[in-house]
């Protein structure tokens, strides 16, 4: 048995009004394939290119271990030059990832290769993000801590995605007072005796290819498994939905601050409490 997931729709291109019409207002995700061919990372963006670029830049890495109370919030795992981070995706696979990387930042060429879409939402453009991944690494099933619109723009090779939106969370297995499920939990595999509630969940997948987009709607739950080695660039745009930009709030200001404190207090008592309380919680809402 497997999760309860249908194909994620796709277009080959749309327009501003289709998609907020189809799309933006039902929020519901979409992969458009043949968006970008005009912008010179169509052709140009690769782990070689981005080598040439950055090589002895040091960027954060993060792998799949369990969260740890001594780890800050979002707190990288090990650093690595760029040039020898990316020598070791093509030679073999890795755990490490590079995720929420200013890349624009520190190689401001890159900003030459495209322009921001306009898709009828404002796009932060102070923070186009990159993550990129070896063979079979995969993030833990999380969400947002914005639940931003999120315009994800793959490139080299193919990633897997799944999808669950916020009525789903019942089924989850949902840590409190955080932004992730359990991280014992299999998606490409699901335990349904452990975790028999994941039956009831009913979510989207997809794979993207080098050069396709997908939507993910607002404070989406997301799973991302590396097949090949390869990254992607995320555009953002703020939560419109007045629950959804209220909850944003309060995870920033809020959620995330009591979190690290508690992890300050009571250490991994905390960690495993919250583990626990994903599992007595479940099903209830």
């Amino acid at each position: 048995m497997s999760l309860n997931l249908q194909d994620i729709p796709r277009v080959k291109t749309i327009t501003k009004s289709d998609f907020l019409q189809h799309y933006f207002k039902p929020q519901k995700p979409v992969v458009i394939e043949r968006f970008i061919e005009d912008w010179p990372a169509y052709t140009k963006w690769n782990l070689d290119y981005i080598k040439s670029l950055g090589g002895d830049i040091t960027v954060p890495l993060y792998d799949d271990r369990p969260v740890d109370y001594k780890d800050g919030f979002n707190e990288p795992h090990a650093t690595m030059k760029l040039n020898d981070y990316i020598d070791l995706l093509k030679q073999h696979p890795t755990k490490y990832r590079i995720f929420l990387w200013n890349a624009l930042k520190e190689i401001p060429s890159l900003q030459k290769d495209f322009t921001f879409p306009d898709f009828g939402l404002r796009l932060m453009k102070s923070i186009p993000m990159l993550f990129f991944g070896g063979q079979n690494s995969y993030t833990f099933m999380h969400y947002d801590i914005d639940l931003a619109n999120i315009f994800h723009f793959h490139f080299e090779g193919k990633k897997q995605i799944i999808l669950f939106d916020q009525e789903q969370n019942p089924f989850l297995y949902k840590i409190p007072h955080s932004l992730i499920t359990r991280e014992d939990i299999d998606l490409n595999n699901p335990d349904f005796k452990k975790w028999p509630l994941l039956k009831k969940a009913k979510g989207y997948k997809t794979e993207l290819n080098h050069g396709e987009i997908l939507y993910i709607p607002e404070g989406f739950w997301h799973y991302m498994h590396y097949i090949t080695p390869g990254f992607s660039m995320s555009l953002r745009a703020i939560a419109r939905n007045p629950k959804n930009f209220t909850k944003a709030l309060y995870n920033i200001l809020i959620m995330r601050n009591y979190d690290n404190l508690m992890r300050k207090i009571k250490g991994q008592k905390w960690i495993d409490w919250k583990n626990k309380q994903a599992i007595i919680r479940a099903g209830k809402g």
